[in-house]
């Protein structure tokens, strides 16, 4: 805990001392971006890896990209196009959160540094620390990747794109009381004759794999 917080310029005072790591990332969610790589095989046998980021307070995933070989030229081309979409967003994250896997190059916590984005690392062999972005990999997971026969990378960008925008737009979120990330709850119906009359329209997506219900106007 003293190494993270020396790491964010914090003090670690007494009162200090007692907050928990939860604590800390609820206290600390509107600023904190979290990141990972997650492995998959496509159906050509090619081994593919996909960089994503995570906001803590707003729970929005974006898939910077996927690659067979995550260069290091790769990796921080794809930091550039999170730092200036996150300008273009107005997002007030200013701590990335990873963890220490070699994938990540010095060079893009040096560009993180210029655009006033300081890095914070995980401990060694502790995923929970990053729990917030393992339970987003778990999501993609079960609900895409396990599902969905995925052939090359040109379909596997696809099949992101598509579960991003689903994730972002539809899914519901516990942790924001079943809104999406970019979408707020809807108005309760309380017209008796609208709940009875209720109509719902089913959109599939990835064929059939993933599923957008909505009420017809």
């Amino acid at each position: 805990m003293w190494e993270i917080f020396n790491q964010a310029g914090l003090d670690p005072t007494p009162q200090r001392a007692t907050t928990t790591w939860a604590d800390f990332l609820r206290s600390q969610a509107d600023a904190l971006l979290a990141c990972d790589f997650i492995e998959t095989i496509t159906l050509n046998g090619q081994r593919q890896y996909i960089l994503a980021v995570i906001e803590h307070a707003t729970r929005r995933v974006r898939a910077l990209g996927t690659t067979a070989h995550p260069s290091a030229n790769w990796v921080i081309q794809a930091i550039r196009n999170l730092v200036m979409d996150l300008d273009d967003a107005s997002c007030r994250a200013r701590f990335p959160l990873r963890d220490r896997n070699g994938k990540f190059p010095a060079l893009m916590d040096e560009l993180l540094t210029e655009s006033g984005i300081k890095t914070m690392l995980t401990g060694i062999q502790m995923s929970r620390m990053n729990s917030i972005m393992q339970r987003w990999v778990q999501s993609c997971r079960h609900e895409l990747l396990d599902r969905c026969l995925i052939w090359n990378e040109r379909h596997l960008r696809h099949a992101l794109h598509e579960y991003e925008h689903f994730y972002n737009q539809h899914r519901a979120h516990q942790a924001l009381n079943q809104a999406a990330p970019l979408r707020a709850v809807p108005d309760p119906i309380t017209d008796p004759e609208r709940i009875t009359d209720l109509n719902v329209c089913l959109r599939d997506r990835l064929g059939d794999v993933l599923h957008e219900y909505s009420q017809v106007a």
